[in-house]
């Protein structure tokens, strides 16, 4: 048996190479010439998202926005392993995950536009919106798990958090709850190296994945820039969770070739040769170099690749920039699920501050016209 934390579960090496691991292939057994090239595409769209928002934002048509450039691997591989009736509770960076789930890309950018407090309805793909607070999903991930449990669904929850989010109170407090509990929830840790400017072995002389030990929970690193081996992974740890077997924690080792944020400069904190030498396993070129030693990679293939990439392109830009504005009042809506007072006077005093604008308008006009008259 591999031991699983020190060597992380590879089934496709940066050349393209497959890797036999007889323990995890059948996982992945399904995956043939059209999947593969189904995961490629993903891989190529999502990454396009990436690039257009990171581009928005520089142009002001966006606040802000969180880079996921080089973890597509990680997240496509994982959401791709979730079957619809799963539910997804991510953090900022998740935008491959919402792309797999099924969200418009019209709509991924609203919350970072800033005209709308979320962007999708969280029921209609089992997904919610971003979570700007560090770790606080992980507890989430872990209530609606149980509650799903205590109700007869068979389904399992995943917590998506980066590395940083292990070293918050939320995130341990989840892991020692869901074992309690037994909760059918997986806990994916995107290891992208960096938590902002702090590089990993700040937080962590140990793999992250051997902090899962102190609560009893089992934990499995894998490579997170192999969609194929994070697929696996992922379908092992949910079928778990569905099963009955509890928690799992993942730790997907993968780097953030980006900014933390559109407002981070990673030049200030990390050396370029560190980024080159993550570039050389870029999760993209490593199933494209696949595709080309297994006969998969033919012109006709890319180019309806580049078209779905441009469509989806196209529309993020559009729905980005034609976006509504909301009225001012609606910064009060969908705040609780239920009609609250408390939201109800903030509600009435804002209106009340809002109509203070149009009756010193309205003041002002009838000054303007007396002046004119006499």
């Amino acid at each position: 048996m591999v031991d699983n934390i020190a060597y992380p579960v590879q089934l496709i090496q940066p050349d393209g190479r497959r890797v036999w691991r007889p323990d995890y292939a059948g996982l992945v057994r399904d995956i043939g010439p059209q999947q593969l090239r189904g995961l490629y595409e993903d891989l190529v769209v999502t990454r396009r998202i990436d690039v257009e928002a990171t581009a928005l934002q520089r142009q002001g048509e966006l606040g802000l926005w969180a880079p996921m450039l080089g973890q597509e691997a990680a997240q496509v591989g994982s959401a791709r392993a979730l079957r619809p009736d799963d539910y997804a509770f991510t953090s900022y960076r998740e935008h491959a995950v919402a792309y797999c789930r099924g969200v418009d890309p019209a709509v991924m950018t609203r919350m970072w536009r800033g005209c709308a407090h979320s962007a999708w309805d969280p029921r209609e793909f089992n997904l919610t919106n971003p979570a700007i607070v560090v770790g606080s999903q992980g507890l989430h991930a872990t209530g609606y798990a149980i509650g799903a449990h205590l109700d007869g669904a068979e389904i399992a929850t995943i917590a998506y958090f980066g590395d940083g989010a292990t070293s918050q109170g939320d995130i341990a407090e989840a892991l020692g709850f869901s074992m309690s509990f037994n909760a059918p929830v997986v806990f994916f840790c995107q290891n992208n190296q960096w938590a902002i400017s702090e590089p990993v072995h700040l937080q962590s002389p140990a793999p992250i994945a051997q902090r899962a030990a102190g609560y009893g929970m089992p934990a499995i690193r894998v490579d997170g820039n192999d969609v194929l081996a994070v697929l696996a992974v992922t379908r092992q740890a949910t079928q778990r969770a569905r099963e009955g077997g509890g928690p799992t924690f993942v730790e997907a080792i993968t780097y953030r070739m980006g900014p933390h944020t559109t407002s981070d400069d990673p030049t200030r904190y990390r050396s370029a040769a560190e980024t080159e030498a993550w570039k050389a396993r870029d999760p993209i070129d490593r199933v494209r170099r696949l595709l080309d030693q297994e006969g998969l990679l033919d012109e006709t293939f890319l180019a309806q690749v580049q078209a779905a990439s441009d469509r989806t392109a196209a529309r993020l830009r559009s729905g980005t920039i034609d976006a509504p504005d909301p009225a001012p009042l609606d910064l009060f809506d969908n705040v609780y699920s239920a009609d609250h007072p408390l939201i109800n006077e903030e509600r009435e005093q804002y209106a009340a501050y809002l109509a203070g604008f149009a009756e010193t308008e309205e003041t002002a006009g009838f000054a303007r016209t007396e002046e004119l008259l006499s």
